[in-house]
């Protein structure tokens, strides 16, 4: 597997989805993980399957319907990217990065991106919503590894702040529970209780196996980000049961409500303030 991000193809999926939508001009964009599509239920708009679209290939996890929406809130465009292709499904940097390539070719400055995370630090039981405050990259590979590409900013990003603080607040004022450090490991396994012992250490407040990859590039490209996580499980060795990606989808049916809630109570707000 070449790591390296496929200029070409972030060339020819832009030039796609263009031809399809020549007058598309989002201002937001969200990308839906894992128990997260039922969020956009009821949003209105058209509807494009992810083949449609140059490199951006089917997502292989349950949960991920693989389809972009366009809709609109207020007068706020928005691309909705109904689940993630990652970095453990081997096929390399370029399908996992190029929503958020496409977001910035097609004018966009903000994107809020969504996951299912481990539960790390006490008070993150399952059902908690954490909003991102920063990251731990344990993925073994960055998603700027290789020539430069000048298309996806300077070669050496700053990430003093990689998610806005002002949008950090937004969310928490729109339902989060809290906001904290996610760390991203490649999976696909859950990780050991000892690794769990480590992050902690390190200063992790919950786990998981995607979102820092589109933070990096987000960043790097100067789109504002903001991340929610939905906690569905204990991470390994701090609950006592087995765990399954069924259950992860389980927690979040069950926190759907508030999921739904939280995000359009936040695109509603970007929506006024954007458009005020």
């Amino acid at each position: 597997m070449n790591p390296q991000i496929n200029p070409l193809t972030l060339d020819s999926a832009t030039e796609a989805l263009r031809k399809i939508w020549p007058d598309a001009r989002p201002k937001c964009g969200l990308i839906l993980g894992s128990g997260w599509g039922e969020a956009v239920e009821g949003f209105q708009g058209e509807e494009l399957p992810y083949s449609k679209i140059t490199g951006m290939g089917k997502p292989g996890v349950m949960g991920h319907a693989g389809k972009l929406l366009r809709t609109t809130i207020g007068e706020m465009e928005i691309f909705i990217f109904q689940g993630r292709q990652h970095w453990y499904e081997g096929e390399g940097w370029t399908p996992v990065i190029l929503p958020v390539y496409l977001l910035h070719a097609f004018g966009a400055d903000t994107i809020l991106l969504t996951n299912a995370a481990g539960g790390i630090r006490d008070d993150l039981a399952p059902g908690s919503l954490m909003a991102i405050a920063d990251h731990i990259n344990m993925l073994g590979s960055n998603p700027l590894i290789g020539s430069h590409n000048p298309k996806l900013g300077t070669r050496f990003p700053d990430q003093s702040e990689v998610y806005s603080r002002a949008l950090r607040k937004k969310l928490l004022d729109a339902g989060a529970d809290a906001e904290g450090v996610y760390i991203a490991t490649s999976g696909p396994t859950f990780e050991t209780p000892a690794e769990i012992n480590q992050y902690r250490s390190m200063g992790a407040d919950a786990v998981g196996m995607s979102t820092v990859p589109e933070a990096i590039v987000a960043n790097a490209l100067g789109i504002r980000v903001a991340a929610l996580s939905c906690v569905c499980n204990w991470a390994a060795g701090i609950g006592n049961t087995k765990l399954t990606h069924e259950d992860v989808n389980e927690v979040a049916a069950a926190t759907m409500p508030r999921m739904k809630s939280t995000i359009i109570t936040f695109l509603e707000e970007l929506a006024r303030h954007d458009h005020s």
